[in-house]
């Protein structure tokens, strides 16, 4: 079970009704089938079609939407497009997101006091956006580039989404659930895994003693446990826009910053976020500023 199954089952036993968005239906299905009150629909964040169809689906049933988790994504992967040609990461954790979102916002702004949470990573101290080539079509491709672009693309959106949002009452959060040991590891090789302590059995990411989890690392249970801090605490009634680590809001640290832990400037900078939105309406040909 990865964060957003764990995500899911949190909610669930608390009374919420979930709908999760998978490309696997089948495979979600079995996972949640014990759950209640949880919903499984078809959704591929690299393809608009796809995203199109399920917030259509959920805008169908006339139902508020008082939270939006946008938990997917992909690491490290070789250079691969989706369908309109874009760097597959910057456009599954990044711009499918944005699409998702902007389709979603009816529902979003009908509940009066919803929340989105971007799920974001340390990934994002690698740097901030290219805004000249944010798909790698005149830069040689670098697959912890990608990543660390769309990891502080996704803390941007927080930002400019909290700002835009506010009128309507909803507000936006990023969060770092933590290093943890999922399927997001599949495309790191056994020597990038190797020097962070991990081996792979089976095709699973393992580390030597399961009982004795690395500071560096978290369980799956304590990743998730930020995500539905930002989701439901008090604590950020009123608040917004901002980058969450550890159930808390993260420390600003200098770009140069050597710590594993707080947010970097140019993640939360407001005119590079407000540059991001209006490259990914472009990107994206949804006019989300007329939406949002």
């Amino acid at each position: 079970m990865g964060l957003g199954m764990e995500t899911t089952r949190v909610l669930s036993n608390a009374g919420a009704t979930v709908v999760v968005g998978s490309r696997d239906t089948r495979k979600a299905q079995m996972t949640v089938a014990k759950m209640k009150n949880v919903e499984v629909g078809e959704l591929d964040l690299a393809s608009p079609d796809s995203i199109d169809r399920f917030a259509n689906e959920f805008l169908n049933s006339n139902r508020a939407l008082d939270l939006l988790i946008n938990n997917a994504g992909v690491m490290a992967t070789p250079l691969t497009r989706d369908a309109r040609g874009y760097e597959l990461q910057f456009a599954t954790n990044h711009l499918g997101h944005f699409q998702l979102t902007a389709r979603l916002w009816p529902a979003l702004k009908r509940s009066g006091d919803a929340r989105v949470v971007a799920l974001s990573s340390r990934g994002h101290a690698r740097g901030g956006i290219d805004f000249s080539d944010p798909n790698f079509n005149k830069r040689p491709y670098d697959k912890w580039a990608a990543y660390g672009q769309s990891k502080s693309a996704n803390s941007l959106f927080a930002v400019e989404l909290d700002k835009r949002g506010q009128k309507d009452g909803v507000r936006a959060f990023a969060v770092h659930p933590g290093g943890i040991l999922t399927d997001l590891l599949k495309y790191m090789t056994d020597e990038e895994l190797s020097a962070y302590g991990i081996y792979r059995e089976n095709g699973v990411p393992k580390i030597p003693d399961a009982t004795k989890v690395p500071e560096r690392f978290k369980t799956i249970e304590e990743g998730a446990a930020t995500t539905i801090w930002c989701a439901v605490s008090p604590q950020l009634k009123g608040k917004g826009g901002v980058y969450c680590e550890d159930c808390d809001i993260a420390a600003m640290v200098p770009a140069d910053s050597k710590l594993n832990s707080g947010v970097r400037p140019w993640a939360v900078d407001r005119a590079a976020a407000e540059e991001l939105w209006s490259l990914s309406e472009k990107l994206t040909s949804v006019p989300a500023g007329s939406i949002i």
